[in-house]
């Protein structure tokens, strides 16, 4: 039985194009801090990364900080922000809907005296602009909005809300990290002043990531050391690394046009049939602009745990909306925040898709679901 992953909105594999790229530098990746000709070439390596990924962004090379990841650009973004406004205000505006790197980050301020407001969404998961200028205050100096959420797929009026930021002297990040390779990542159209990404989201390499940092937003390092990455994040580069982020974005970016209505149109498949099978499943996000590849669906009184070792067993891997803790399921902050009763938040099941799927392998979950439902459903009738 071949297996179908459908969880790429957690990692994705690493294309061969990206892998390419690499394994030169794995071998022979110099310092590119190094003045000799061995480190003039892995400069010349590194600085052809940073030319592409800039390109993606519509920005300027100069603006692009290289990182160990997502998560780390998230919370560079905010902590380094916020130390380097403290004098403007120390208010922080963002959502009940962020990743935990940004949850956290911004929880790190508060215990640091920062007062924050945690913005609620719609039965949808959209933020409301207009509850997004009311928030603002004379003394916020930062706000953080995700640009797409991570379970529900649900994208945010970023643009809109970056405008608004702008307009009161707010600095203003976004979380872009589930959004490459699906979207747009063009700073200007989206008027933000710093972005996330990260590698494993759009088949590069994990453990690396890019912070762009608008030229002149004020922002102090938390790695500090030798001055790299602008003397924004000091260390020598992940040079390797740094090349696949690149080449997976530049040819993400170039095939969007093409991948994101296809796969678009295979993650309606997959909802329709559900919807037909199971009238009473709940589409999470429904009636919201979504991300082509998530389909994050709630079905009542079956727990997430229970169904997605039942899906791997059918081999099928996807992920739930919720976090395994103590041993016990807890319910997703995202699904709290939706509004979901407790009945369905226990049972979120997300399915996301990648550039590789296939219609025959959504035919297939189609097959095999009603099987997973019914073996999960009986027990519990009993």
């Amino acid at each position: 039985m071949n297996r179908i992953y459908l969880d790429h909105a957690a990692t994705t594999t690493v294309r061969p194009e990206a892998v390419a790229r690499m394994l030169p530098l794995l071998g022979a990746g110099y310092n590119p801090s190094s003045l000799h000709a061995e480190g003039r070439s892995a400069r010349a390596a590194l600085d052809a990364a940073r030319e592409n990924v800039a390109r993606a962004l519509g920005a300027s090379p100069r603006e692009i900080v290289f990182t160990g990841g997502g998560s780390e650009s998230d919370v560079t973004a905010i902590a380094g922000a916020a130390r380097a406004l403290a004098g403007r205000g120390r208010h922080v505006v963002t959502t009940e809907i962020e990743h935990h790197a940004v949850m956290h980050a911004v929880d790190l301020l508060e215990r640091d005296g920062w007062r924050v407001t945690r913005l609620s969404v719609d039965a949808r998961g959209l933020v409301d602009p207009a509850a997004f200028a009311r928030a603002l205050a004379s003394d916020t100096a930062l706000a953080s909005i995700m640009l797409a959420n991570n379970e529900i797929g649900v994208i945010e009026p970023v643009a809109e809300m970056a405008a608004i930021a702008r307009a009161h002297g707010v600095v203003f990040h976004t979380d872009a990290v589930q959004a490459a390779g699906w979207l747009s990542l063009d700073v200007d159209e989206l008027g933000v002043d710093l972005l996330s990404l990260s590698g494993h989201k759009f088949n590069g390499p994990k453990g690396v990531g890019v912070l762009y940092v608008r030229y002149g937003t004020p922002l102090e390092p938390l790695i500090v050391g030798g001055g790299q990455e602008h003397g924004l994040r000091s260390g020598t580069e992940n040079l390797a690394g740094v090349a696949g982020f690149a080449e997976a974005l530049r040819l993400a970016e170039a095939e969007r046009a093409e991948t994101a209505p296809r796969i678009a149109a295979l993650r309606d498949h997959l909802e329709a049939g559900i919807r037909a099978a199971f009238p009473d499943a709940q589409v999470n996000g429904d009636g919201a602009p979504r991300l082509p590849n998530n389909l994050s669906v709630a079905f009542a009184d079956l727990p997430s745990d229970a169904l997605l070792i039942r899906l791997d067993l059918e081999g099928i891997a996807a992920s739930a909306g919720s976090a395994c803790a103590a041993g016990s399921l807890e319910p997703s902050h995202v699904s709290a925040a939706l509004g979901l009763d407790e009945r369905r938040q226990r049972g979120v099941i997300r399915f996301s898709l990648g550039r590789t799927t296939t219609r025959a392998e959504i035919d297939e979950v189609l097959r095999r679901l009603p099987l997973v439902i019914a073996d999960v459903r009986s027990p519990l009738s009993v």
